[in-house]
């Protein structure tokens, strides 16, 4: 059988569902991948075949810098960046105003490249990421069953009651004032409309006989699957549409002789990342670097965009580089230090590491929320919380008796015999084989 992944060209996006289309290739499926060419190189690690389609303005292959995106992508990056640093709400509000034109860029000719790339590669199955909004219109649009692939936290896709933009749940250490909420979710409302009209307009223009949609970012594919733990989720009491927990992707990386060398030491050490976008925070960076050195921490910090220079004097003994091989040191790690992108939290909760989430948009304050309420870690304010508070989260967490290990074993034992890759297989290709 052929397994189509859609994809939009960043790599954050990328590596976890081709990380899924693996149970495919080592099935001797065929893989193919439609994205932009940034990401080229990672469908070629993976062994698959790639087709063109550019779903958006912007992309980036590991680490996203504004200076390599064209100028509309570069305004709005720089822009997100400033938001982050007035604090959560200003960045919500600001990413609420900017989905008025980055979800579905071109949207009609989009649709029908999509629809195109459909007809070539006559695939089995498709996979698609949520967010690859122009993509599923097509497919919705036209019938064609595909799974649905939520990265993050479950909120991604809202459900009734909710709106897109608009965090269900708030972790303790960041709790907006209520006058600020009460314009946020007027915003994310007159968001939802107007992407909805768009959605609506665009489906007639594919099709004069579409079926309109009420709220286009509830609309789902027919098998949904969460690139999330379960055990994350439990207690939350939001009514999911029918659906597949994943748990995570587990991938394979090369191996890389200095870091191994390194991790075979066998100090225990934190690993830090604040992902490819918010790795220009470099003053939480070198806070969190300034609190590994009062908890007498040893760290992996991955600096992305911001240069070693401004984690002052770096410790002998630390690993410090603008990349790192994320899934092989939170293999070892004692902790981990992320902003709660779905990556990092998925691929640290899979491998039983607990986690110091310091959350700055979109859905990674109720991921934080759900850390916080599952106890399998701790949730700070990246722009309030200083180095004090930050040392006792990392000390209390990289702690051996940690009272979150145990439901951290747990998970990452049920995803070693029930992987995410395995179960997108068997949800989508029961009978093959």
């Amino acid at each position: 059988m052929t397994l189509l992944v859609i994809s939009p060209d960043y790599a954050s996006h990328l590596l976890p569902l081709a990380a899924l289309a693996t149970a495919w290739r080592d099935a001797g499926d065929d893989v193919v991948v439609a994205t932009g060419p940034a990401t080229a190189p990672i469908v070629a690690e993976f062994g698959y075949r790639r087709v063109d389609l550019p779903l958006g303005r912007g992309a980036n292959a590991r680490v996203i810098r504004s200076s390599e995106q064209d100028a509309a992508e570069a305004a709005s990056l720089e822009g997100f960046f400033a938001a982050t640093r007035r604090g959560m709400v200003p960045t919500l509000t600001y990413q609420a105003r900017e989905r008025l034109t980055d979800l579905m860029w071109q949207p009609v000719d989009r649709a029908r490249a999509t629809l195109a790339v459909v007809d070539e590669v006559a695939p089995d199955a498709i996979l698609v990421d949520h967010l690859a909004f122009s993509a599923r219109l097509a497919l919705h649009t036209a019938g064609i069953a595909y799974g649905d692939v939520v990265l993050g936290h479950p909120s991604a896709l809202p459900v009734p009651g909710e709106v897109y933009g608009y965090p269900p749940a708030w972790p303790a250490a960041l709790q907006p004032r209520a006058d600020e909420l009460v314009d946020l979710r007027a915003l994310c409302d007159e968001v939802a409309r107007r992407f909805t009209d768009q959605w609506n307009t665009t489906a007639a223009t594919l099709d004069a006989d579409a079926v309109t949609v009420d709220d286009a970012f509830m609309v789902h594919g027919d098998t949904v699957l969460f690139n999330y733990p379960a055990e994350l989720a439990a207690g939350d009491g939001r009514m999911l549409p029918p659906h597949r927990f994943l748990g995570s992707t587990p991938r394979e990386e090369p191996a890389d002789a200095g870091v191994d060398a390194w991790i075979a030491r066998g100090e225990p050490f934190v690993y830090v990342s604040l992902g490819s976008f918010l790795s220009v925070r470099d003053d939480v960076l070198a806070r969190v670097a300034d609190a590994l050195r009062a908890a007498g921490l040893r760290a992996a910090i991955a600096t992305g965009t911001t240069p070693a220079s401004a984690l002052g004097d770096l410790p002998e003994g630390w690993l410090v580089a603008d990349y790192l091989p994320q899934v092989r040191l939170l293999g070892s790690a004692a902790a981990a230090v992320t902003h709660g992108g779905n990556n990092s939290v998925t691929e640290a909760v899979g491998q039983g590491v607990p986690l110091v989430v310091l959350p700055f948009s979109t859905d990674q304050f109720a991921g934080a929320a759900a850390i916080e309420r599952s106890g399998v870690g701790r949730a700070l304010d990246p722009n309030r919380d200083d180095v004090d508070g930050l040392a006792e989260a990392l000390r209390e967490v990289a702690d051996p008796a940690f009272a979150g290990r145990a439901l951290l074993r747990r998970i990452a034992e049920a995803q070693r015999t029930h992987p995410g890759p395995r179960i997108a297989y068997a949800t989508l290709a029961p009978n093959a084989g």
